[in-house]
């Protein structure tokens, strides 16, 4: 049995406690402290009659002077370790993990997206567009000017650059590229109509033109990247990898005979979802899997649910997987680290993050964790209310994902220990995986 996750998945670790911390100290119950004048001044007031009332009170008084003084040197005590927590004192770990407005992919789509390897063009028009859908965030008055200037400076980009955008896609791709560019200027999901809907300041409008907008952007991007781009190392090659992106459809059934139901559709036994591998970011990973699916490795297999994710069992033939490993690019670099894992704590993000809901990972290998297991993946179901502060898994950075969800997110939360996938099938993609040579 391979060790998929770290002790947050199962046990709440740490750092997911220690505000409890602040709520002791913080407790309804009350302390009321009198100050030894207060005190013997009370006591001289006491007359006669009352002697041996005042007696009694100096007495519990001086039972609970004490208790109060500990308590104090206690909260004096605590405090202070909070600026000794390793990953406050560090300006990236508070903005990675303390700001609301993390810019971490919350959506597959998004995080696909954002992971492909484009021109500069194509990226600067992607982030001005992607900085639109957080303005949107905004509540109540929203900067419509400002996205307004975000779609002019993305117009100017893509007609003044038009040239260099189309001389990225390959000579067999480029007649196809040439509609999708045309597209992106003045199609029914373009950029002229989404700055109309900004200048009507119809929010549903501009949400509804800027996902159009943002899925022609992607579809123009992948044109532009039919392979890596970067070489593997050559100690790798006798792994298989996968250049570019890839779909797995999995048929789950449902193992104690009850049935699934699908957001606005009818129970059904079986339930199917789609999954986005994808090789620009994880190719050794992403090809081990699929050459797994094509083996029909999962067909048969068993899942097991916890709170966090959903585990595949171990597969029929184990000899069939390769221990690849551990696979994850880092923002901002070009190619991925390997047998490495990110420090969050200091602002390292992965392109494709774990802290996304239906996120699709590689367990850990039972031997090393600097390798993921040969054919035991999961599906990671992320809750930011079991997350750090700024909405960052706790395993954020540990395990190589390679993929995510893209149809059928509504049938995870279903699924339950004991349920089966019948059958794994690589809808997309075959082309583009390259197996080891048979020595």
């Amino acid at each position: 049995m391979a060790y998929p996750l770290s002790s947050s998945f199962n046990v709440p670790i740490t750092r997911h406690t220690s505000p409890s911390f602040f709520h002791r100290a913080t407790s309804p119950s009350r302390i009321f402290c009198y100050s030894k004048n207060h005190y013997l001044t009370n006591k001289e007031q006491c007359d006669d009659t009352s002697a041996g009332i005042c007696e009694r009170i100096m007495k519990k008084l001086k039972s609970v002077i004490p208790i109060v003084i500990a308590s104090t040197v206690q909260l004096g005590l605590l405090f202070p370790l909070v600026d000794s927590v390793p990953y406050v004192s560090s300006p990236a770990a508070m903005a990675i993990l303390y700001s609301p407005d993390t810019k971490v992919p919350r959506t597959g789509e998004v995080a696909l997206r954002k992971a492909i390897p484009a021109n500069a063009d194509m990226k600067a028009i992607q982030e001005s567009l992607e900085d639109i859908s957080y303005l949107l965030r905004i509540p109540q008055r929203k900067p419509y000017g400002t996205m307004e200037g975000n779609v002019k400076k993305v117009l100017k980009i893509a007609v003044d650059e038009k040239d260099s955008i189309l001389a990225s896609i390959p000579a067999e791709l480029k007649e196809k590229g040439s509609l999708v560019h045309t597209s992106l200027i003045n199609g029914k999901g373009g950029l002229q109509a989404l700055l109309q809907s900004i200048r009507e300041q119809d929010v549903d409008r501009v949400s509804v033109s800027l996902q159009s907008t943002l899925d022609t952007v992607a579809e123009l991007e992948l044109l532009q990247a039919p392979g890596l781009s970067f070489l593997l190392p050559g100690q790798y090659l006798q792994y298989p990898r996968l250049s570019g992106r890839g779909t797995v459809e999995f048929v789950i059934e449902k193992g104690d005979g009850s049935k699934f139901t699908p957001v606005g559709g009818e129970e059904r036994k079986t339930a199917t979802i789609q999954v986005v591998i994808d090789g620009f970011s994880a190719p050794l990973t992403a090809g081990n899997f699929a050459k797994l699916v094509m083996d029909g490795a999962y067909n048969g297999i068993k899942l097991s649910c916890s709170n966090q994710a959903i585990l595949s069992e171990n597969g029929q033939d184990k000899s069939s997987g390769y221990s690849v490993p551990l696979e994850i690019m880092p923002s901002g670099q070009f190619e991925p680290l390997y047998k490495t894992t990110l420090s969050v704590q200091d602002g390292e993000l992965p392109v494709l993050p774990l802290s996304v809901y239906g996120a699709v990972a590689m367990a850990h290998n039972e031997v090393s964790e600097e390798y993921s297991s040969p054919y035991q993946f999961f599906f990671y179901l992320y809750d930011k209310r079991s997350a750090g502060l700024g909405g960052i898994s706790f395993d954020e950075g540990q395990f190589s994902v390679f993929g995510y969800t893209t149809t059928g997110r509504d049938i995870l939360p279903q699924i339950k220990t004991g349920d089966i996938i019948r059958s794994a099938k690589l809808l997309e993609g075959q082309d583009r995986l390259v197996l080891p040579k048979e020595t």
